[in-house]
């Protein structure tokens, strides 16, 4: 008797991902099949149910952005030219965040040399180096301070692996230059893995942020798919 099908989207994702032998096996089930009429009909022979739908919890739900404090910062980020996370990777959390005057700013421009398979960032050849990046954010850190009380900043940033520091030196100066105009506020930064070029990542610890933050993403075997200009062990 030949085995049933996989469904499409499993089959793809397996064909990209393979299983590991002997381990992760795919576990099979038979599948409900869901009518327009609301009807569940079990593939083994039943009585139809009917489907009864619950309400998504609240957590679930993205609210629309808007409200004055989303409209502040946006206009904020908009005068000085800022790049965000929340914008560049169509984050659904960005009306939440901007409504209580959270923003992750992203600094060396909006245009990553990798082409990782879990980001929206736009992937191509960057433009020249903004140099003025450092100065415009710290600036806007300061209104943000003023306007919304800040307390807690998160800086990133694309991967720039045509530069030979990848970035290192506009990375620690817009830390240095945020730090003096915002002396309390506290600096989270979340940095590329500078190709494992341990003097550009001196510069940035140098720059003294509070906290220092590098994703792995994924396990090792998924890198070669989810991240393949990137090196599990070198980021570990």
């Amino acid at each position: 008797m030949e085995s049933p099908s996989l469904p499409a989207g499993i089959a793809r994702t397996l064909a990209r991902h393979p299983r590991p032998l002997g381990g992760d096996p795919l576990r099979r089930v038979d599948r409900p099949i869901i009518s327009l009429s609301g009807l569940v009909l079990n593939n083994r022979d039943s009585d139809p149910q009917q489907l009864t739908q619950k309400r998504k919890p609240p957590w679930l739900r993205a609210k629309v952005p808007g409200g004055e404090a989303y409209s502040k910062l946006k206009k904020i980020i908009d005068q000085h030219s800022l790049h965000t996370v929340c914008q560049e990777a169509n984050c659904p959390n960005m009306g939440e965040c901007w409504a209580r005057g959270v923003a992750t700013i992203m600094i060396l421009g909006d245009t990553c040399t990798r082409a990782c398979g879990f980001c929206n960032v736009k992937t191509g050849r960057p433009v020249t180096l903004d140099k003025d990046e450092p100065r415009r954010v710290a600036e806007s850190m300061r209104l943000m301070c003023e306007d919304s009380h800040m307390k807690h900043i998160v800086i990133t940033s694309v991967n720039r692996d045509e530069l030979p520091d990848g970035g290192a030196s506009i990375w620690a100066e817009t830390i240095v230059r945020t730090r003096e105009l915002c002396p309390d506020l506290s600096i989270e930064v979340l940095i590329p893995d500078f190709e494992g070029n341990w003097d550009a990542l001196q510069l940035v610890i140098d720059a003294k942020p509070n906290i220092i933050n590098h994703n792995l993403e994924t396990v090792r075997r998924m890198y070669p798919a989810v991240r393949p200009s990137a090196k599990f062990d070198r980021s570990l």
